[in-house]
């Protein structure tokens, strides 16, 4: 074989023990050149008198190899095993076990804090999620009785319930304050029809024109309405009746019509 210095344009006779020394990089004795013996790399002289060999361009695809001459037998590949490891049964790779569940399934005694850890999140959310909803649980027809017998075991005492819309207008009327210049004394009666004592409610007021636009409007709490702090406490009674009595500024005139809400 032959190959061709970029440089000085010698010729040099190689063979393919010494181009495989470099790994095709070879060194020219004439000018010192360091080049690849591989690009102009010839089996067979051109006919002389010539100037170049023919430089190989290099190919993306390399050519493959199909004409075969000798396959050695390889060695067998000897692995070394840790002596004080167990042998496993051989898993199929679609059912096999990740290695943390196979750890958690051989230290079955270890799980309990994770179950215990698991129970107390669990009761924290759910001790969170009751306190967000507080008002609505209080108020629930399901959750109530439930909650009145687990108070009733432990000795305490819960809120009034809140059904307004068990809440009954009986009468209702409205006319001048006696005594107090420019004010009204709007009085109702209401009836609860719940079957359990609810606390008393906050009343809205409106008072509008013919045309029933509204000309005022006020909420009263319960302490705006009731003096005695027992009764409020207590709630309404199932199946009772109050009357409930009201002062408002007299918005004039045009205030011809007024109505009650229960909130």
């Amino acid at each position: 074989m032959y190959t061709q210095c970029p440089e000085c344009a010698t010729v040099y006779s190689a063979d393919a023990a010494t181009i495989a020394r470099g790994h095709g990089m070879v060194r020219c004795s004439d000018c010192d050149a360091l080049f690849d013996a591989l690009r102009t790399l010839a089996e067979h002289l051109p006919p002389e008198p010539f100037e170049r060999l023919d430089t190989h361009t290099p190919d993306p695809d390399p050519p493959r190899l199909g004409v075969p001459v000798y396959r050695p037998n390889l060695p067998a590949v000897t692995y070394t095993f840790d002596p004080d490891e167990k042998p496993r049964p051989r898993e199929s790779r679609r059912h096999a076990t990740p290695a943390f569940a196979r750890h958690a399934r051989r230290g079955g005694g270890r799980r309990w804090p994770w179950v215990v850890g698991t129970l107390l999140l669990a009761l924290t959310l759910t001790g969170q999620l009751a306190y967000a909803e507080r008002d609505q649980l209080l108020d629930s027809e399901l959750v109530r009785p439930w909650l009145d017998r687990g108070c009733a075991a432990l000795r305490c005492e819960l809120p009034l319930r809140r059904a307004t819309q068990q809440l009954e207008l009986l009468t209702r009327d409205i006319r001048p304050h006696p005594s107090v210049a420019g004010a009204l004394i709007v009085s109702a009666t209401v009836r609860n029809a719940a079957e359990f004592a609810q606390a008393y409610p906050v009343v809205e007021i409106t008072l509008s024109d013919l045309d029933e636009n509204r000309v005022a409007m006020r909420r009263f709490q319960p302490p705006d309405y009731l003096s005695d702090t027992r009764v409020m406490e207590r709630g309404l009674a199932a199946g009772a009746s109050a009357a409930l009595v009201f002062e408002v500024r007299d918005p004039g005139r045009n205030a011809v019509a007024f109505e009650f809400k229960f909130l």
